[in-house]
């Protein structure tokens, strides 16, 4: 890649931040030109992330495992976590630390609960990731951004409105080719945002060629990444830069590593996936027509919040159609019945629910009074004084003088006492 296009690209990138770097905690600068700052700051959306997500429509209709998910492995040494993660069949690194150590009993001990569901809806959403990562050829392990990003979240968005299972800020999500506006907002459509990614991925991989300073930089933005290799003397390994990174991006590619290890090892201890009734076999419907949501959910008997769970792209229950074709994703067992009742799903209620803007109005005008021809003009009739003028007697009744002398046939402004004059407004 030549320079232009890597000026161009970290111009671009510095408006993403995902998670952890979006957020300005107070010990989040980094370290002077000669000072190291090892502080490890993880933002307290974080941690709301991974509770949010037991609030969801989904989460909550879901059963927990039967395995023993009460008993806690612990005192597990440092010698098993760093065998455990050399076997793991990973390209990326996965080198243990105490930090990456700190962050896996946070998912296996303090977060488990949290863990078991997202292994759960892992069952839908890593097919996708995998495909199209595979396809981008990118290491399969980067399916796990979206647990630390968004919790396996479709509709995760944070305080600064980065959106998604892959947390896209706005412009990088339209730069990458995501719709944003008010009815659509494909930040939180599974499928494109994970294209949108692997795009986003592959170029900071052909900025940085490191995987970790590809992770960081994800997080924080090239720009961070860039003042820390250059404060390090121009070192382009992660852990030599380290403790130049903001505070919350030095905790970003431990953690990385600890949900790498957790979704893997979950089983050794003890936390199996929750039964999250996901539809893992769907289809998708490209829809032509201005449909909403009600519309189906009611003449296919399908929860509407089953619905915006697979088509979380769709801000307003609306798919607008109308205006090009958008697709619809719908459980497998309820397409066929979406095609046999497509005209009862248009009429149902379109006019409460759809048809109920307008599309022209008409401006009234008011229209003046017309006037009678008496009622259009008043004559008034004036006897001149002795001293008062033409020109006194103009301005007295808001005539000019020009007309004054035209209405009485004057050729000068010679008027005398007793004289009448007609004045005509």
């Amino acid at each position: 890649m030549n320079n232009l296009l890597k000026y161009i690209l970290f111009l671009l990138f510095s408006v993403q931040f995902s998670l952890f770097g979006q957020l300005n905690a107070p010990n989040s600068d980094l370290p002077g030109e000669d000072g190291k700052d090892t502080t490890i700051a993880v933002p307290n959306e974080f941690y709301n992330t991974l509770d949010n997500m037991l609030h969801s429509w989904i989460i909550q209709r879901s059963e927990k495992s039967n395995c023993r998910t009460s008993e806690i492995p612990l005192n597990i040494s440092d010698s098993i976590y760093k065998m455990r993660l050399s076997k793991m069949p990973c390209v990326m690194e996965m080198p243990f630390n105490n930090t990456v150590r700190s962050f896996i009993e946070l998912y296996t001990v303090r977060k488990r609960q949290q863990l078991e569901y997202m292994m759960g809806m892992s069952d839908y959403y890593f097919p996708i990731f995998e495909q199209v990562l595979n396809a981008n050829k990118l290491p399969l392990e980067l399916r796990n951004l979206p647990i630390i990003e968004s919790a396996l979240n479709a509709t995760a968005i944070s305080r600064v409105g980065a959106a998604g299972l892959w947390q896209f800020m706005i412009p990088t999500g339209r730069m990458y080719g995501l719709e944003v506006n008010s009815i659509i907002d494909e930040r939180l459509d599974p499928i494109k945002s994970t294209y949108a990614a692997a795009r986003f991925l592959k170029d900071l991989f052909s900025m940085y060629g490191d995987w970790h300073l590809v992770i960081a930089a994800y997080n924080c933005g090239p720009g961070n990444v860039n003042k820390a290799i250059r404060r390090s003397g121009g070192k382009r390994d992660y852990w030599s830069i380290y403790p130049y990174l903001p505070a919350e991006t030095r905790g970003y590619v431990p953690i990385f590593i600890a949900a790498n290890y957790s979704m893997h090892y979950a089983a050794q201890h003890n936390i199996c996936k929750a039964k999250v009734k996901m539809p893992i076999v769907t289809d998708t419907i490209v829809v032509h027509e201005k449909i909403h949501f009600e519309q189906i959910s009611t003449v296919l008997n399908i929860p509407v919040e089953q619905i915006r769970l697979l088509n979380p792209q769709y801000r307003k229950d609306i798919i607008p159609g109308n205006i090009k074709p958008y697709a619809l994703c719908l459980p497998l067992n309820y397409a066929n019945g979406f095609f046999e009742k497509y005209k009862e799903i248009v009429n149902y209620k379109a006019d409460t629910l759809l048809n109920n803007r307008r599309e022209e109005t008409e401006i009234l005008l008011v229209q003046k009074p017309v006037l009678s021809n008496e009622n259009k003009s008043r004559t008034i009739y004036h006897t001149v004084k002795r001293g008062q003028t033409l020109s006194y007697i103009a301005n007295k009744y808001g005539v000019s003088l020009t007309k004054l002398k035209k209405t009485n046939g004057l050729r000068k402004s010679n008027i005398k006492p007793g004289q009448k004059l007609k004045i005509v407004k």
